[in-house]
């Protein structure tokens, strides 16, 4: 009885405590955490470690099925934290998913071989669990399962003293909001149990940017410029990172950043990967701070609670509001959120074929040719907001172009496969920014583009060599009216949806355009541009 009870339960505890310092950044051992962390920790694994008992009836097999999945949660948390700089999160849970309907976006970056490696390990280990250990339910009865529903109370109350604790006022009054951070304090199960009480609470229902609070003015439709966003996916400028990056890999945007109202290095709150944050925070204007626990993955509370935002405030002005993002409208709850946040039409991937890709996705091009089509056949001021994805990862998957050094001033160095992709796509979205530009010069209302970039790529074996980027993007808003001499500044892209609403409506006005506010008077709303 103790070979096949207790045996197992210290074999899985022990596991459990191990493989938790083997998690990147480390966290600190038990004895060294506060005494909360420890019961939430130890509690947590015997809730998980009773229940596969319970449900198996198989000690030893319950043991290998637990350490398993702690297992995959630390590798997982390893590799995101090697790519993305940050562990997993409660919230990446729901990623499990999304690998399963978009396999091509995640299981690369965790390794194809590593997978399948994996999944057959993990079936070989189901058959061989129920058919090597007896049940000892069926061996020794109800009260053989009697110490296990022991364990499970104690887990219990441990965890829920864990929780309950008076903890320390830097970890009870803010928000996990740095991660690394708090898994080096206390450790991967208390972040996780963190992050979820935090996801249970509901945003402010006051959180708002107060310029998108602020009513529009009355404007007639004909003095509107139509406005083309561009959301470009993992742009940054690579010359300010690397000298050995040629000036002629991004000419066609420079063409067009220079010739800007403003424009300059833009700070965003993802690296890699999350989109969705940059987004929010674009469309929105609001900060982590505002987001609390919900800034890792916002469209989950924003999905059912409304926030003013940007394109809201264009729907006031008398536009027609448009997004163009060449991937299913269910990825990030965008078919949700969007029309909360003012969208009129989601044009989604099944509006582009196959022979508009270019690599693994739809090509910039291919976005372009769609907003001059759109843009032709509307009479309507019109705001279009692309989400690019030509230019997504996993770069690996890509063949190496023909001649790499058409973008770089030396050799490629070993192992930097991934920027020789990642150039080539970063140029056809440069080529792509003057097509729009052109395309806005030719309509018969006036044009405002605004560009940014989300993040910057993911390319771990290149950045271990050649060091990494600080991870700014870059944005610029330009004019058909255009400018002598382009603003040049850094800006959090919390500012930068504000900024381009100015821009619209100083270009009604042809004030100059200001990053302090709105060029009206916000009163009663009834203000009137002739």
């Amino acid at each position: 009885m103790i070979l096949a009870l207790w045996m197992p339960l210290v074999l899985s505890l022990v596991l459990w405590c191990a493989f938790e310092q083997l998690l990147l950044p480390r966290p600190r051992p038990n004895g060294q955490r506060p005494a909360f962390t420890t019961a939430i920790d130890i509690g947590s694994w015997a809730l998980l470690y009773g229940g596969f008992v319970l449900l198996l009836q198989r000690p030893w097999f319950a043991t290998v099925v637990v350490g398993a999945l702690h297992m995959v949660i630390v590798q997982v948390s390893n590799t995101k934290a090697r790519t993305l700089r940050e562990p997993f999160l409660c919230q990446d849970f729901e990623y499990f998913i999304d690998m399963v309907k978009h396999p091509r976006l995640y299981l690369p970056f965790f390794g194809v071989g590593l997978a399948i490696a994996s999944i057959l390990a993990g079936i070989a280990a189901i058959v061989a669990g129920f058919w090597l250990e007896p049940s000892v339910l069926l061996a020794r009865g109800w009260q053989a399962l009697t110490p296990t529903l022991g364990l499970m109370a104690a887990g219990g109350i441990a965890l829920r003293w864990g929780l309950s604790k008076d903890t320390p006022s830097d970890y009870r009054d803010q928000p996990p909001l740095h991660p690394n951070d708090e898994l080096t304090r206390f450790g991967l199960t208390t972040l996780l149990w963190r992050q979820g009480r935090e996801l249970v609470k509901p945003l402010d229902a006051t959180v708002g940017r107060e310029e998108f609070r602020q009513p529009m003015p009355q404007v007639p439709a004909q003095a509107l410029p139509n406005v083309v966003i561009v959301q470009s996916e993992s742009f940054f400028d690579p010359r300010r990172w690397n000298d050995a990056v040629r000036e002629q890999v991004l000419a066609p945007w420079d063409n067009i950043a220079q010739r800007s109202l403003l424009r300059g290095p833009l700070n965003v709150p993802a690296w890699g990967a999350n989109t969705v944050r940059s987004e929010c925070a674009f469309l929105t204007g609001l900060r982590d701070g505002a987001l609390a626990g919900h800034r890792f993955n916002p469209y989950h509370s924003l999905s059912h609670q409304l926030v003013p935002s940007l394109i809201q405030r264009f729907k006031t002005l008398g536009y027609r509001t448009l997004c163009v993002h060449p991937y299913p409208k269910s990825f990030y709850l965008r078919d949700r959120v969007f029309p909360l946040f003012g969208f009129d039409e989601f044009i989604d991937g099944e509006a582009f074929n196959e022979q508009q890709k270019d690599g693994q996705y739809i090509a910039d091009a291919a976005l372009a040719e769609k907003v001059e089509q759109l843009l032709a056949s509307s009479d309507q001021p019109t705001v279009i907001m692309l989400i690019t994805m030509e230019n997504h990862g996993p770069l690996h998957l890509e063949r190496q172009p023909a001649e790499p050094q058409q973008w770089l001033h030396r050799p490629l160095e070993e192992g930097c496969e991934d920027l020789a992709v990642y150039l080539r796509h970063l140029h056809n979205g440069a080529r792509m920014v003057e097509g729009l530009a052109t395309t806005l010069q030719e309509q018969q209302r006036e044009g405002i583009l605004c560009f940014y970039g989300d993040h910057v790529p993911i390319m771990d074996k290149t950045y271990q060599r050649l060091g990494e980027p600080d991870g700014f993007t870059e944005y610029f808003i330009w004019s058909t009216s255009g400018t002598a001499q382009p603003d040049e500044r850094t800006m959090d892209i919390a500012d930068l949806g504000p900024i381009l609403l100015n821009a619209v409506l100083a270009s009604i006005t042809h004030a100059p355009l200001s990053a302090g506010g709105a060029h009206y008077n916000a009163g009663s709303g009834d203000e009137t541009f002739q």
